[in-house]
C-alpha cells in the first residue's frame, strides 16, 4: 500500500495548495482509522484514562440532568469519540445506583475508526446497557439526549487566517519539492473584517460550529443535554493553537502526515454563540479543575483511598492532582467545560448560567 505522505504530495501536485481545514481532516482521517491513539504506548492520554473519578463524576452530573428532565424512557446516552470505551464505562458503572436509569437508557458511541470500536466494544460489553454505534450525530434515532464530548471538538479541523496589509489571507499546505511548507492563498478571504495586527492568526471552526449547530436543533426538538470538555479559551482571541502530538511529544504539523494526532484549541465562545443560535441554552464556562471539584472529586478521591494501598492511595493522589492542576498548562485549567441544554432546562449542576446573544 502507498504511504499516505507519498497519496497527499500527490493531491497537493494535482490540486494545487490545500487549505489547513482539508490537510488536517486528511491527516485526521489516516492518523484514527489505522491505530488506538491513547496511553503510554500511543501519542496521547486523555481525563477519563488518567482516573475512574473523572467519568463517575460525569455519569452522576448526567443522573442529575436525566431527573430535571423529568426521567424520560427511553433516552439517548450519546458520547462523540468514545476513544477507548473508558469514560462511558466510568459513568455507565456510576449510573448503577439508580436501576431506572439503566432500564431508560440506550448508548449511542458516534465513532469512526474501527480499531477504537473494537476497543470500545470490549470495555463496554459488560456493562447491561443496549449498546449502538454510529459513523454521524446525525444517525443516532430520535428521542431525548444526554451527550458528552471528551477531546473530541478539538480534533475537528479549522480553517487559519493570517492577517497581511491586503486582510485575512488564508494559509494554505503546499510542496517545496517533496516537503510541505505552509503559504498563503494571495487574495483576502471577504466578510472577516480588517485585520487590527499584521500577523494574527484567525481560527474559523466551520466544522465545530457545524457540529454544535446539529446538537442545539436536536435539544430543541427532543430535550436533553450536552457535556462539552475539552482544551480551550473563551474568544474571542488570535494566535496559531494547530499542534502535533507523537508518542506524548509535540512535533511539527507538517512533519509526518497521518502519523501525529492533529488538534487546535477549541474557541467556547463560538461553541456558546452556535449553541443559542440553534435556539439551545449554554451553561458556564467552567474549567474542569473548578467543576470538578463543584462535582465532589475531593470527597471521591477520599473515599476510594480509605479503601486502597499506599501505593494505591499516591497514586489516587497524583491523579486528583493530574485532573484538577492549575496554571496555564494544567489540566485543571487549560480545560473547560460547557453545558447546553434545551431551553426547558435553566440550570445543571457545577455550572453558571450564561447570558450570551447569538
Amino acid at each position: 500500500m502507498k504511504p499516505f505522505a507519498d497519496t497527499l504530495r500527490e493531491i497537493i501536485a494535482h490540486d494545487g495548495p490545500i487549505t489547513v481545514e482539508r490537510y488536517m481532516s486528511l491527516c485526521l482521517r489516516q492518523y484514527y482509522a489505522t491505530r488506538d491513539p491513547l496511553g503510554a504506548a500511543g501519542d496521547f492520554t486523555t481525563a477519563p484514562e488518567i482516573s475512574q473519578m473523572f467519568g463517575e463524576l460525569i455519569g452522576l452530573w448526567l443522573m442529575e440532568i436525566w431527573h430535571a428532565m423529568g426521567r424520560p424512557s427511553p433516552c439517548r446516552l450519546i458520547e462523540l469519540g468514545p476513544g477507548r470505551g473508558t469514560l462511558m464505562a466510568d459513568l455507565l458503572r456510576a449510573t448503577q445506583v439508580l436501576p431506572d436509569f439503566k432500564a431508560a437508557a440506550a448508548v449511542h458511541l458516534v465513532e469512526t475508526s474501527p480499531a477504537l470500536r473494537q476497543r470500545q466494544q470490549a470495555a463496554l460489553a459488560a456493562s447491561g446497557f443496549s449498546l449502538h454505534w454510529h459513523d454521524r450525530l446525525v444517525d443516532v434515532p430520535p428521542g431525548p439526549v444526554l451527550l458528552v464530548a471528551n477531546e473530541f471538538l478539538d480534533a475537528l479541523p479549522v480553517r487559519q487566517f493570517l492577517a497581511t496589509e491586503l486582510g485575512w489571507c488564508e494559509r494554505l499546505v503546499g510542496l517545496d519539492g517533496e516537503r510541505l511548507i505552509f503559504g498563503l492563498r494571495p487574495e483576502p478571504e471577504q466578510g472577516l473584517g480588517n485585520p487590527l495586527r499584521r500577523g494574527d492568526v484567525l481560527e474559523w471552526p466551520a466544522a465545530s460550529i457545524d457540529v454544535m449547530g446539529e446538537l442545539a436543533r436536536r435539544l430543541q426538538q427532543d430535550g436533553g443535554a450536552a457535556l462539552i470538555l475539552d482544551y480551550g479559551y473563551w474568544g474571542p482571541a488570535y494566535g496559531d493553537t494547530l499542534q502535533a502530538l507523537k508518542q506524548h511529544a509535540f512535533v511539527d504539523p507538517l512533519a509526518e502526515p497521518g502519523e501525529a494526532d492533529l488538534t487546535t484549541h477549541v474557541d467556547f465562545h463560538r461553541l456558546a454563540q452556535a449553541a443559542v443560535a440553534g435556539g439551545a441554552r449554554a451553561h458556564g464556562i467552567a474549567t474542569q479543575g473548578d467543576f470538578l471539584q463543584a462535582l465532589g472529586i475531593e470527597a471521591r478521591a477520599a473515599s476510594l483511598k480509605a479503601r486502597a494501598t499506599p501505593a494505591q492511595g499516591a497514586d489516587i493522589d497524583q491523579a486528583l492532582a493530574r485532573l484538577t492542576e492549575r496554571g496555564p498548562t494544567g489540566m485543571g485549567e487549560l480545560f473547560k467545560v460547557l453545558a447546553v441544554t434545551d431551553r426547558s432546562i435553566e440550570s445543571v449542576p457545577a455550572l453558571p448560567a450564561l447570558s450570551i446573544s447569538s
